[in-house]
């Protein structure tokens, strides 16, 4: 470990460990805002908030770069997958550390320790009986001679009619799709041939056999750590209609070798192992990551994500956990989010619809102000909107009006009437000020307890509530150069107090605004 090299964060035995994984970004295009507010952004005020509270606290995020989207956009982009996942995964680092996302490390799937993990944990649920083989029947292309995984296919959504619906889900229901041949009118997406029908074997992932102790896994964590009610709702609405068997290889090149014989020209599936990635990312952190991932007793998983991705989180992950038979860290909070629609409509990477991370780059807005609005507008309960007419609102308006005011309005006195020298504000006092700053010490308890329950929406409005009650304050107490000149010490004891008040906010608005909690405090 060199000077300039933070230290390796471990799990301390006997106290609180926060392990925190947002959604691995798929790597075959530029994420949009719905991406970067639904997983990493969020998470990443979690993490920020957790470490303001003395936790020990690990962060980790990366791209998942192995599967059918990633060769179909290699192949569109003409280069190999390698290529294609080196260029994206730069392009997302580089977005996310503009939007300055505090990762502890910020990894990547397709790597040695990816393959090794993941075949370790195929090979022991092969040897526990959860895996089985199957001949499935399957679309395959005859002018390119290649059976079609799932991004490979496109066709009309057998839910709702949707007519770019692709082999595996549906972008504009969210429905997601067992088999590709459930598609009606398939067409090759390489070549927009119509595929014919073809059986190939494949392995199965016994969910069904691990239905009983998923189920109980789920009823104790989701209870004991209060999960988002639509990751609740779509958890057990699968284990409602009962889990089956599910395809966990592919019949493609690109991914981690299937370990068994006979499978040699075949890989896993992507969501398999995706979920996995998070472990060989800890891994790639420290070779001590068994601390933090097979360590149930003294550390608590946080999960971020959008609701798409519910199910490979909340019960094909902690199945294969599970069905290892070995002592995983599982998951504890789901955090999961609605969808950010652009203008009306969804945003989309595949169809370039919505603002990308590289755009807000562009705007000359700070990350800051991004974040916010972002924050502000998150959707916890219900999707929310992202449109440009409210966004130069929050960023003309409410934002500069409320903490840049009060902010500003402190700190321009103290420089002019006090010579930038806090005075000494102890000497006056009235009841009045007891009675305010109980009702600022019973917004930071809320503040506390909705981010321990992380309710990231509700807590940035207690914070602007609080800084609208510091506004009030000085209003009331009518700082001003008359005070100054007329009962000095009632205004050193007010601007004592409001400076306070600054410090607490830069504190507590630096989850959501790290450079201006720095700024503030400088």
């Amino acid at each position: 470990m060199t000077l300039n090299t933070p230290p390796v964060v471990l799990p301390e035995q006997g106290k609180k460990n926060i392990l925190i994984t947002s959604a691995l970004p798929y790597v075959n295009n530029v994420p949009h805002l719905g991406n970067i507010i639904g997983s990493v952004l969020s998470a990443d005020v979690f993490a920020r908030y957790c470490r303001a509270r003395g936790l020990n606290t690990l962060y980790i995020c990366g791209t998942d770069e192995y599967g059918t989207t990633t060769e179909a956009k290699a192949l569109t982009e003409n280069c190999t997958p390698r290529k294609l996942c080196d260029k994206y995964h730069a392009i997302h680092a580089n977005i996310y550390k503009w939007f300055n996302l505090s990762f502890d490390i910020f990894g990547r799937t397709t790597t040695e320790l990816q393959t090794q993990i993941t075949q370790e944990i195929f090979l022991q649920l092969h040897n526990n009986n959860f895996l089985k083989e199957e001949v499935t029947t399957q679309l395959y292309c005859e002018q390119h001679h290649s059976f079609l995984a799932d991004r490979f296919v496109e066709g009309e959504c057998p839910v709702c009619g949707y007519p770019e619906a692709r082999g595996d889900q549906c972008d504009l229901c969210g429905g997601l799709l067992d088999d590709p041949l459930q598609l009606k009118n398939p067409r090759c997406k390489v070549d927009n041939s119509t595929p014919v029908t073809r059986d190939t074997k494949h392995i199965f992932l016994e969910l069904d056999k691990l239905q009983p102790e998923i189920e109980a896994f789920f009823k104790q964590s989701s209870a004991k750590g209060a999960w988002t009610n639509n990751g609740k709702v779509i958890t057990a609405a699968w284990l409602k209609e009962g889990l089956k068997p599910r395809s966990i290889t592919r019949d493609m090149k690109w991914g981690t070798p299937v370990p068994l014989p006979g499978y040699e020209d075949k890989v896993i599936y992507a969501w398999f192992d995706a979920c996995i990635g998070y472990v060989s990312i800890t891994a790639a952190y420290t070779d001590q990551w068994r601390k933090w991932w097979q360590n149930p007793a003294d550390v608590q998983l946080h999960q971020f994500m959008g609701k798409d991705n519910v199910v490979y989180h909340a019960v094909i992950f902690p199945g294969t956990q599970i069905g290892t038979r070995d002592t995983w860290t599982k998951l504890h909070h789901l955090s999961t989010t609605e969808y950010l629609t652009y203008e009306g409509g969804k945003l989309s990477k595949s169809r370039g619809i919505g603002v990308f991370g590289d755009s807000a780059q562009k705007t000359g807005v700070s990350s800051d102000v991004w974040r916010y609005y972002l924050l502000s507008h998150r959707p916890e309960t219900g999707d929310s909107e992202f449109d440009w007419d409210s966004f130069i609102s929050a960023n003309n308006n409410y934002l500069p009006k409320n903490l840049g005011n009060l902010v500003n309005r402190v700190v321009k006195f103290v420089n002019s009437r006090f010579d930038s020298v806090v005075p000494d504000w102890t000497e006056y006092h009235e009841p009045s000020f007891d009675e305010w700053k109980a009702d600022i010490n019973k917004l930071l308890t809320q503040y506390i307890h909705e981010l321990d329950a992380v309710k990231i929406r509700a807590a940035l409005s207690t914070v602007l509530h609080i800084s609208q009650q510091g506004n009030l304050f000085l209003q009331s107490h009518k700082l001003d150069n008359s005070l100054a000149e007329d009962q000095p010490g009632k205004c050193a004891a007010v601007v004592g107090i409001a400076v306070n008040l600054v410090h607490l906010l830069a504190c507590i608005i630096a989850p959501y605004m790290p450079d201006t909690a720095m700024s503030i405090n400088r």
